[in-house]
Order: C-alpha cells, then structure tokens, then sequence
C-alpha cells in the first residue's frame, strides 16, 4: 500500500522493501474523479509535473487539511495505485473496503457543493443532489471508515457522517443507524436490502457496477474488464451465495425481460433490487443453498 506524505507530497511505500516500517494514521480521500486528475505516474515524475494538472488543487488541498488535522500520510485512488499494473488494480479494488475501514478519518470532497456564496437552504439542496450520492465506488466508501467528515469545495466543513445522518439517509436510502454505526450494522442487513442501496448508483466502467460492492459484500473475485456488467454482476452474487445462504438474493424485480419471458435465478443489474431494502435477513437453518450446472440448489419450506 502507498500512501501520500502530506508535508513532501511524496508517496511512501508500506509493502514489500518497507514492510517492517511502522505504519501510519492516515486519512483517505472519497470523491467523484474530475479531467486531469493526479496520477501514480504523475507523482512518479515529481511534483512539478503533477502541478500543470487540474486535480493537482484537490490533491494540494487534501495534503493540506489532513496537516492542519495533525495527520502525515493521506491515501488517494487516484495516485495511490499504479492502474497500469493490472495486478495492483485487482488487489486495490478487492482491498479497498478493508483500506477505507483501516482509516482514522475519511474526507468526503464534494466539489458540486459550495459554501461560501450560498445560503443554508441552498447548501442542504446541492448536498442531497450531489454527485457524490450517485457513483458507484462512494458506496462502500460511506460505510466503511470510522468516520467521514464531508466537505465543499472550498473545503469547508460541511459536517460529519455522525451528525448528518438523517440528510445521509435521505439521499441515500440507507437507514440513519447503518449510518452512523458504520459497517458494524452490515451484518444485520440482508444481502437484498444492501443490493438496493446499489440501485441507482452508476459506475464509468460497465463492470464497476459488480466490482465496486465486493467490501459490501465482503467476497473477493478477480476482475475480467471487457467480460461486460451483466457477466460481472451475476459472478459477483454467485461469490455471494457461496458465503451467505440469504434467500433473500432472489428478491429481485425484473426490469428486462428474455424474449422468450424467462430468466434465471439471479438478477442481471442492482435496479432490480431497487425494491428490495425492506426484507430482512432469516437464520440460516438451510445450508444447502447453490448455483450449481444444474441450476439453483435451495431449500425452503413450503
């Protein structure tokens, strides 16, 4: 894992050469990729390279609100990992619940959300449309780290996840105590209600859609871009079945049907889910819950 040397604005490793060094606290960025964002190769070629980009001014800012917080190192995806290394994107991204949970703090940056030119009323309206709320990644970003302190784009404080969880929840479909117990509340949910939080949320990539839920879900699977989202999906909740039996994964809606009216047992994208957040998870007395060559393997009772 790198991270981000907020005084040198230099990446450090903490893996392999480095692996007795003591790790750091560090705080880890969440925030919606705009044009000429930082990249690993940037920082690589030293900092005045990366200056005569556009998203040197958020990597710049970051750096400069974790020092004034007392922090030293700050992670960020877009220049954390070397994306020209298939290998370190497939362990990034099946890593990076575990990455987010590990912080002391999370800086969510809304850069659509302002402060200082608007009135309260505006602000609370541009925070529940922003478009934060409506990507992929931010999902498990939300849940997983200790704490989340949101800001606008003047990197003002906007408030904590603590404290914000009703507006959280209006914008989000997630209940106010997911929010503010974190991913310690995940365990009471069923698979079918966190697919819902899912539903209408978008991803660059069409696979990201499937990628971006592994931490939610806790599985891990390897990544095959170009397989296409559906394909990706439908991995994703055959990796979840083989850890929980939660019958609730078939309480889906179809929003596309075959042309000859059938499908399988397993849903195809998670709007199919997007009515699906009230069931509620069932002991697991049956086991024997599969996909197998010969179709779906379950008991119930009847």
């Amino acid at each position: 894992m790198r991270l981000i040397n907020v005084q040198s604005r230099q990446l450090e490793e903490f893996q392999g050469r480095n692996l007795g060094k003591i790790f750091p606290p560090y705080v880890i960025l969440s925030h919606t990729w705009g044009p000429e964002e930082i990249s690993f190769e940037d920082l690589s070629l030293g900092l005045e390279n990366a200056k005569r980009k556009c998203g040197y001014k958020k990597f710049d800012s970051a750096c400069t609100v974790a020092l004034k917080n007392g922090f030293t190192h700050l992670w960020m995806d877009t220049c954390c990992i070397d994306k020209s290394s298939s290998a370190e994107l497939s362990e990034a991204i099946n890593s990076m619940f575990r990455w987010y949970k590990r912080a002391k703090i999370c800086y969510a940056y809304l850069e659509d959300v302002g402060s200082e030119s608007e009135d309260e009323e505006q602000r609370e309206s541009a925070f529940a449309k922003s478009r934060w709320f409506t990507r992929g990644w931010t999902l498990q970003e939300l849940i997983a780290p200790p704490e989340i302190w949101f800001f606008s784009r003047e990197w003002n404080g906007l408030g904590k996840r603590s404290d914000l969880a009703g507006a959280l929840s209006s914008a989000t479909g997630i209940d106010p105590y997911i929010l503010t117990t974190g991913r310690k509340a995940l365990r009471r949910t069923s698979m079918a209600e966190r697919m819902s939080w899912a539903a209408k949320r978008e991803t660059t990539r069409p696979e990201d859609i499937a990628y971006c839920l592994l931490g939610i879900f806790d599985v891990n699977m390897n990544l095959l871009y170009g397989e296409g989202k559906t394909k990706a999906f439908i991995r994703l909740q055959e990796e979840i079945l083989k850890r929980y039996p939660d019958q609730s994964m078939l309480a889906w809606t179809p929003k596309k049907l075959h042309r000859l009216g059938l499908r399988g047992p397993l849903a195809l994208h998670p709007k199919e889910f997007e009515d699906s957040a009230n069931f509620m998870p069932v002991p697991f007395r049956y086991r024997d819950f599969a996909i197998t060559e010969m179709g779906l393997q379950i008991t119930l009772n009847v």
